[in-house]
């Protein structure tokens, strides 16, 4: 099944409140962030979408695939399962190895090339992490970072899944710069839960959220485009001041001081 579009049709918030956007649609190539404070139901909202449901979930909301009900393949067959979900939980009860894991999954999903596809899905991982992966590293090794981007990685890569659903990975250490990058290139819908401002405004739209309900939806328009560009500017600066504090480098305050005069920031 080629998936064109999942929609979304609204419920009630923790205190019965309806949700004031009673329908979104999000279409294959976009990228969409849900924000609101701790607490106002953006993960409630993503897990919704994972589990299909059809006014079955305590929001009693309902998500349609391609404007019809998720099949029963969805659910009984993972291979078929077009949606996957990177949590901030990923705990392992398998202690196999990175390659091993890699490559399995890409055997059971029948891939051509199992070597290229896994080499490629370390690459790609390895672009999100500090620290590159140690393939012969056994799962359960891994960092919380490295761990969220080999998930990423192998669903994008190996799962190929049509919807991708991301919580939170800016509390991972994930270089969120060069994960919206890479992400880009792939014709899929990735819907983020996040904090960040950077993700949120390089979405095509956001979802509000306050006290379990959706509140409001923002497209992103030129303007806001162009403030990205100065919040690049300044991410981009503490990724750099963060680098040199973990590789063990002394910072001075002239130092900072010329590359914020190089950013524009002090005359």
């Amino acid at each position: 099944m080629q998936i064109k579009k999942i929609t979304i049709f609204g419920g009630y918030g923790k205190s019965g409140e309806k949700d004031k956007v009673e329908q979104v649609t999000f279409k294959m190539g976009q990228v969409v962030s849900i924000v609101g404070p701790t607490g106002s139901g953006k993960t409630t909202f993503i897990e919704d979408i994972e589990l299909y449901a059809n006014e079955n979930t305590p929001s009693m909301r309902k998500v349609l695939i391609n404007d019809t009900a998720a099949t029963e393949d969805f659910s009984s067959n993972p291979s078929d399962h077009p949606i996957a979900l990177i949590t901030q939980h990923t705990n392992f009860l398998s202690d196999m190895q990175v390659k091993k894991f890699l490559m399995t999954h890409a055997s059971i999903r029948g891939s051509s090339s199992i070597e290229t596809i896994v080499e490629e899905t370390l690459d790609f991982a390895n672009q999100l992490t500090g620290e590159a992966i140690d393939v012969n590293s056994a799962m359960t090794e891994l960092s919380g970072g490295q761990t969220r981007a080999l998930l990423i990685a192998d669903a994008v890569i190996i799962g190929n899944s049509p919807i991708i659903l991301l919580d939170e990975i800016e509390n991972a250490g994930i270089n969120r710069t060069r994960a919206l990058e890479l992400l880009k290139r792939y014709e899929k819908i990735f819907i983020f839960v996040t904090h960040d401002p950077r993700i949120a405004l390089l979405s095509d739209l956001r979802i509000i959220m306050k006290n379990g309900a959706m509140q409001k939806i923002l497209v992103t328009d030129d303007e806001e485009r162009r403030v990205v560009e100065e919040i690049k500017k300044m991410d981009d600066f503490l990724l750099e001041l963060r680098t040199h504090i973990r590789d063990g480098e002394k910072l001075t305050e002239q130092h900072v001081e010329n590359r914020l005069r190089d950013l524009g920031y002090l005359s």
